[in-house]
């Protein structure tokens, strides 16, 4: 499938984010150079290209087509979990934002809750990317029925065609290249 495509190749972007997450987490601990301005791009990259683009394809369009057909996974839980993941996810990033505010604010100790809340987004979303991409993407593959799968491709489609005329692969990726050359 097409759409699972993209989403493995956006799982793949999201996880260069997570290692910039990690080295300027790294260089906010021991005080060495970070810039303190990267954090709004990097929420906003994990808001609008890791949430809103690529997790909304996946909760409005797979996930609930993959709830209504495949029985099995929507009564184990499989799929809640993921959405409880997500969840979790944006929990961490208002939690790292509130953080970023107080130590903008002079509250040194708030560099534990931004180093806290970004290194638990960072191990949530690998672990998480990982159970996508080797489970639930192959059960989507092979347990949809044509018509559900010809659902999913159309709606992911609208969604990326949305996407590109926006310019938001472009913008994220552009920044995922520029925070990486600066946090080698």
């Amino acid at each position: 499938m097409e759409s699972i495509r993209i989403m493995v190749e956006e799982h793949t972007n999201i996880r260069r984010m997570l290692k910039v997450i990690r080295k300027i987490s790294y260089r906010v601990m021991t005080n060495s150079e970070y810039d303190i301005d990267d954090f709004p791009g990097i929420i906003d990259f994990v808001r609008t290209y890791a949430d809103k683009h690529h997790h909304g394809k996946e909760e409005d369009i797979l996930f609930q087509t993959m709830n209504k057909e495949i029985e099995k996974l929507a009564k184990s839980g499989a799929i809640t979990g993921m959405y409880i993941e997500h969840d979790m996810g944006r929990l961490y990033m208002a939690n790292l934002e509130k953080s970023l505010e107080e130590f903008k604010n002079g509250n040194d100790e708030a560099r534990l809750d931004i180093i806290a809340n970004a290194i638990s987004y960072t191990d949530l979303l690998d672990r998480h990317i990982e159970k996508e991409n080797t489970a639930m993407y192959k059960f989507a593959e092979n347990m949809l029925n044509n018509s559900s799968k010809a659902f999913i491709e159309d709606e992911c489609k609208k969604v990326e065609n949305s996407a590109t005329e926006a310019g938001i692969q472009e913008k994220y990726i552009t920044l995922i290249e520029e925070l990486e050359s600066k946090y080698k």
